[in-house]
């Protein structure tokens, strides 16, 4: 425990912005290859000064195979600041990071040495549904009471999934979440608006609806998520559910502003069954002081692209067409930024959000893509595959960092040749021009890289207090 506060917590977004560069970024890394090879968690130099730039520099072996790396979080972050957090002391030093397909948390330690982080402590499955009746662990928040996690569902594979806990300290499980779960049944990602004590949370699917990849019946008939979900943060309560349409097919990534005097955010949908768009909505609270009810609208709409069906995966080829497949959004710090990673098409988008009613496209850059399989500057005459996918944005909003593979059973279905693992950074400038950085460009062999977390935080990894 500190004596004070740790320097990379930031009571406010505008001196989050402020923060240094961030020196290395850990990635989470499938090893597609299967068998008895387990997965990894990778230490990336991106220290623009390091002889190392760009490169790989440590890196944490799992215990065990089949663990299917996906998202993972710090244990603490600037809600610690938050004037009620009980835990004001507490330091960004562990990486929380599960097995999506077994259940498996690992607690990795990055001190002394961050490029040789080290696992400290595996909650295995058995005690996760002991403790909490949930399993495959998704997304993880710190938060100013504890460590946060989504989960999709039961140990049996089915629903509900939900939120748990763990104690800050011994990171065991403390249980679930939820007091009231109202008609909340499909888990993926939650949010909240520490201003207004409100949470949100979005939906997927059963671990059966999605593991072994996307079920075209299911999908057809409007039967993954489709709703958000409103709480009461402190009581834990279910105040109102929306539904956006059984049309709109797995409403995911949620992204709140990051000022907490705002009660405003932005969730991806990744398809839409009317015509495979894929779209971006804001969610707002009514009345003058935010103290209404909660209401959607979509902002962003983004079309499909016409293709020659022999270009396409079978699950496609009916459709002739390539769906963006929107499969992660980020919001940078102050809010003004949004970027879309539309992973069938190969595309990374950039919207103006100043106006969050009205979002403005500002930018594009391809790589990859179902059909396109753009190259990278870094080296032009080499066909990608996979698209913009886990995407990343740096507390000043400069750099923004992206990897292309999203689970190991849909990476299959839609890029069927194997996807080719690599990660790929973007610098921004201060108008929001976007550049692909020539000299980061990074492949990963056998291994597939997921989410990406920046050493000091990022802009999905903290929480703030004041504005």
């Amino acid at each position: 425990m500190l004596l004070k506060a740790d320097p990379t917590f930031y009571p406010s977004p505008k001196l989050a912005g402020q923060a240094p560069a961030e020196k290395l970024a850990y990635v989470a890394a499938l090893n597609a290859s299967g068998g008895t090879k387990p997965d990894a968690l990778l230490v990336v130099d991106v220290d623009r000064k390091s002889k190392k730039y760009g490169q790989i520099v440590g890196r944490v072996d799992m215990p065990n195979a089949g663990d299917e790396l996906h998202h993972f979080g710090w244990n603490a972050c600037s809600s610690a600041l938050c004037p009620y957090a009980p835990h004001p002391h507490l330091e960004r030093r562990y990486l929380i990071v599960p097995g999506l397909r077994s259940s498996r948390i690992h607690v990795i330690d990055t001190k002394p040495d961050p490029k040789k982080p080290k696992i400290v402590k595996v909650i295995e499955p058995d005690e996760l549904a002991k403790r909490t009746g949930y399993s495959r662990p998704h997304t993880i928040h710190c938060g100013p009471e504890g460590i946060y996690l989504s989960a999709l569902g039961s140990p049996s594979g089915d629903g509900p999934g939900g939120i748990f806990a763990l104690d800050h300290y011994t990171f065991a499980p403390l249980g679930r979440w939820e007091v009231d779960r109202g008609p909340q049944y499909f888990g993926y990602d939650f949010a909240w608006h520490l201003g207004y004590d409100a949470a949100v949370s979005s939906e997927w699917g059963t671990p059966k609806m999605v593991e072994d990849g996307v079920n075209a019946e299911l999908l057809l008939g409007g039967k993954y998520g489709h709703s958000l979900h409103f709480w009461d943060l402190r009581k834990r309560r279910h105040v109102q559910a929306i539904d956006l349409g059984a049309e709109q097919q797995m409403v995911l990534e949620l992204r709140p502003a990051h000022d907490p005097t705002k009660a405003y955010g932005f969730v991806g949908v990744v398809t839409s069954l009317k015509d495979l768009s894929s779209s971006v909505w804001l969610w707002h609270r009514t009345g003058s002081n935010g103290s209404g009810k909660w209401e959607v609208k979509k902002v962003i709409e983004i079309p499909a692209e016409p293709a020659d069906p022999s270009l396409l995966p079978p699950l496609l080829q009916g459709f002739k067409a390539v769906p963006p497949l929107l499969a992660d959004i980020n919001l940078s710090v102050d809010d003004r930024f949004l970027y879309a990673s539309c992973w069938g098409t190969g595309e990374m988008r950039q919207y103006d959000v100043t106006d969050p009613f009205s979002p403005k496209m500002i930018g594009s850059i391809h790589l990859g893509g179902i059909v396109r399989h753009a190259a990278h500057p870094a080296a032009p005459k080499k066909a990608l595959n996979g698209g913009p996918q886990m995407v990343e944005v740096s507390r000043d909003g400069r750099r923004v960092y992206f990897t292309n593979s999203l689970y190991a059973s849909w990476d299959k279905q839609f890029y069927p040749e194997g996807i080719r693992g690599w990660m790929a950074k973007v610098d921004v400038a201060d108008d929001g021009k976007m550049q692909l950085d020539r000299d980061l460009f990074l492949e990963f062999d056998d291994l597939r890289g997921h989410q990406v977390r920046l050493q000091g935080g990022d802009a999905s990894s903290d929480f703030y207090c004041y504005p």
